[in-house]
């Protein structure tokens, strides 16, 4: 199926600066954002010449860029659900820790450098929607204005140096330098965050806004781990695979309010699960309405599943479920949401995508889908037998086009999917 120049039109308006979904904020708060990123972007040029950058600083530099990819990268699948589960609170992140390692020993352009690097790979590989990209760039401004506060702290705390400031830290009034520039980082970060949050938010109670206090120990947590790291790069380099161990450590570890999120995913397919994907779509559909945006709803259903389970067995069923699982998801965007729906059913929410774009993705899904390939034990068989030519119904519904609101878009989706099965299956149905 081809797109008309006019669809065409209307999926590349994403790119348009003039259609970014920041400009539907009301006007005080895009006043706001705007002042917080000049004042960043004046801090990076006052800064950019106070300290050379020296074959050191570089080396440093490397190490814990290299540091910090690393960690981000294994860490991104645990990081997707909790910034799911942390909507309309502050998103508590343990990149503080290489932020902060870097703010004790590098020039400030080159922090600002590990700064954007953190959000990008955030933005890029977490949570890729335009739609968020402005509160990336913001929540970069905000954590490089944390640290030009902190940094005037240790410039005061080490006797008027410039940095690196780790090498000057000692004693007791060290110590308590990198205290006190360790919760002004934090308390100017979050203290901007929570504005905002509150603002954009303004029917949610303002005690949603400050978050967990498990989430603000982590943080702390990742300052305080930030500067150990920043120690052992300055007196044992080597050391710091086995300390870069410990950010994994705290995400796998001390983040419960995450991992009660990432409970809510269905056992077999490790996807959503019903009512967590419901709670998610109310949310998408609520920010939909706010931002003048559109979503889009599949329902997908595997055409002659209970065959599969007659002729092989359920763990077959199960294997063949996970396979159409993980085949959704290559197709999707990573700020879509896949859930099981119940049964053979999957449902998938995508913000920003209607008419032709939705049918587009639908067609896509059940071409990954006919191309899946499992092998299984049927009944009675020794020899595993391979699972291929799967097919699938798939029933469209979007906002707003559809229905305005979710249990109408829900239904009409459903109904779109059985309007497709009735039809002859194999083929995605609209709805009207």
């Amino acid at each position: 199926m081809r797109l008309s120049k006019a669809d065409a039109r209307r999926r590349n308006n994403g790119y348009d600066p003039r259609r970014w979904s920041v400009w539907s904020l009301r006007r005080p708060v895009l006043a706001y954002l705007l002042v917080v990123e000049v004042l960043a972007l004046v801090i990076v040029g006052v800064t950019v010449t106070l300290v050379p950058v020296t074959p050191r600083s570089l080396f440093w530099f490397g190490l814990l860029l290299f540091g910090e990819i690393a960690h981000l990268e294994t860490a991104r699948g645990i990081e997707r659900i909790r910034e799911l589960g942390a909507d309309g609170r502050p998103h508590m992140h343990l990149q503080s820790i290489w932020i902060f390692a870097a703010l004790l020993l590098l020039p400030p352009p080159l922090v600002a450098v590990v700064i954007a690097v953190s959000y990008t790979h955030s933005w890029v590989r977490v949570y890729r929607r335009r739609s968020v990209l402005h509160r990336k760039v913001f929540s970069a401004a905000t954590v490089l204005l944390a640290c030009a506060a902190a940094g005037v702290v240790l410039h005061a705390g080490t006797g008027g140096h410039l940095g690196p400031y780790m090498q000057h830290l000692d004693g007791f009034g060290g110590m308590v330098t990198l205290v006190i520039a360790g919760g002004v980082y934090f308390l100017v970060n979050y203290a901007m965050v929570v504005a905002v949050i509150i603002a954009t938010n303004p029917a949610n109670p303002g005690r949603t806004a400050l978050g967990n206090l498990s989430d603000v120990l982590i943080v702390n947590a990742a300052v305080g781990v930030g500067a150990g790291i920043a120690l052992v790069v300055t007196v044992r380099p080597w050391l710091l695979p086995v300390l870069a161990a410990t950010p994994l450590a705290l995400h796998l570890g001390l983040l419960l309010p995450q991992f009660q999120t990432a409970a809510r995913t269905d056992s077999k397919t490790a996807l959503l699960d019903p009512s967590f994907w419901t709670e998610v779509a109310r949310r998408e559909l609520v920010r939909a309405e706010r931002l003048g945006s559109t979503l889009g709803i599949l329902i997908i259903d595997i055409d002659h599943f209970k065959e599969i389970d007659d002729n092989y067995g359920h763990l077959a069923g199960d294997e063949v479920l996970r396979a159409v699982a993980a085949a959704i998801r290559d197709q999707v965007r990573g700020g879509d949401f896949v859930g099981r729906y119940g049964g053979d059913e999957f449902a998938v929410l995508l913000p920003g995508t209607a008419g032709a774009d939705l049918i587009v993705v639908a067609d896509r899904i059940r071409a990954q889908i006919s191309r899946v390939n499992v092998s299984v034990h049927a009944i009675n068989c020794v020899a595993p037998r391979p699972i291929t030519g799967l097919t699938a119904s798939i029933g469209a519904a979007s906002y707003p086009d559809t229905a305005t609101e979710l249990t109408p878009l829900l239904l009409a989706a459903d109904q779109a999917l059985y309007d497709a099965k009735a039809t002859g299956r194999n083929h995605t149905v609209a709805a009207t």
